[in-house]
């Protein structure tokens, strides 16, 4: 055989073998792996895939501060064996945009992920139950948080300066929004939380100069007149039926959400080829009328915002024989 078929039957050997990534662990007790590090000098460049096991045994944890100012990572996936991301383990990552958990993930550290600048979206599995204090904190750049339920607290300063957050959806379970949790988010103007709310913690939301409106789903939980601080003068809104609530809350204005489409009446139906209804409330609440034509599958389409004033505002549209039926919802803004 010449040197070139040698060559070249090395070259087919060596591609045909799986590169293992070049992680630093340790095999615990139970003879599962902690991922330590990343033994490549500088870390990992670009994307990362975090193994679902090395050597033959399941990769559960990644621990304190493996990935640690690790500058030239751009985006991290965790697979379902991962169960804990420990403390630090991804803080000042400057130039990660994007952290995909799957299910399994249970618990995210303390300052996991705080410092990173470039991070734009998160994905928090429905399986966590923990997220630690300072854990997303001064994510400059981050523009969406979905929380699900099955964490029960928010902790303290875990998402502090996230001045770009402009969504935040909380899902029922949580019970506990802590100090600071949300302070200095300056791009967020508006906030719905849920009903198993009890307890918000100390500036929770201060600091939050574009915040403008705050919907409770349940009763008035446990909050005081720090909650809100140093904020331009946000609106709390209640819903019927709950309890507790007087107002000022929390040192703000607070108002029954308690719109109501009139379904009689000589103003309900079609006139001048417009359909149209009444819509009561409490003056100076805001609403959203929405429509869709499937409520199988609903697609909400916003159609008209409107400010109360006097306690009544009047929705119409152009009336089309030949179009799908029309269907409507009121929302918040």
């Amino acid at each position: 055989m010449n040197l070139k078929a040698i060559l070249a039957l090395c070259v087919i050997l060596y591609g045909s073998q799986p590169v293992q990534a070049q992680f630093d662990y340790t095999v615990n007790p139970d003879n599962t792996i902690t991922i330590t590090g990343y033994s490549v000098p500088g870390g990992p460049v670009g994307s990362l895939t975090i193994p679902t096991n090395i050597s033959g045994l399941t990769v559960t944890s990644i621990g304190e501060r493996a990935f640690f100012v690790c500058n030239s990572l751009t985006s991290v996936t965790i697979p379902g064996s991962v169960i804990s991301i420990g403390e630090e383990a991804f803080e000042n990552c400057t130039r990660l945009t994007s952290v995909t958990m799957a299910n399994g993930v249970t618990s995210i550290g303390e300052n996991a992920f705080d410092f990173c600048a470039s991070l734009t979206g998160v994905t928090i599995p429905g399986s966590v139950t923990n997220i630690g204090e300072d854990a997303f904190e001064e994510d400059t750049s981050l523009t969406s948080v979905a929380i699900p339920g099955s964490v029960t607290s928010i902790g303290y300063d875990t998402f502090l300066l996230c001045s770009a957050l402009t969504s935040v959806t909380m899902a029922n379970g949580i019970t506990y929004i802590g100090e600071g949790a949300f302070a200095q988010c300056t791009s967020l103007t508006s906030v719905t939380i849920p009903g198993s709310v009890t307890n918000i913690g100390e500036d929770a939301f201060v600091s939050c100069s574009a915040l403008t409106s705050v919907y409770f789903q349940g009763n008035a939980p446990a909050a005081d007149s720090t909650v809100f601080a140093n904020d331009n003068n946000p609106t709390v809104y209640y819903l019927p039926g709950t309890t507790g609530w007087s107002s000022p809350f929390a040192s703000r204005q607070a108002l029954l959400w308690n719109p109501l489409i009139q379904t009689s009446g000589t103003n309900f139906g079609v006139q001048s080829n417009q359909f149209g209804f009444k819509i009561t409330g409490t003056p100076h609440i805001s609403i959203v009328v929405e429509g869709c034509t499937n409520l199988t599958s609903p697609v909400w389409t916003p159609l008209q915002t409107f400010t109360f004033t006097g306690g009544l505002v009047y929705f119409s549209e152009p009336f089309l024989p030949n179009s799908p039926g029309r269907f409507y919802r009121i929302s918040p803004p």
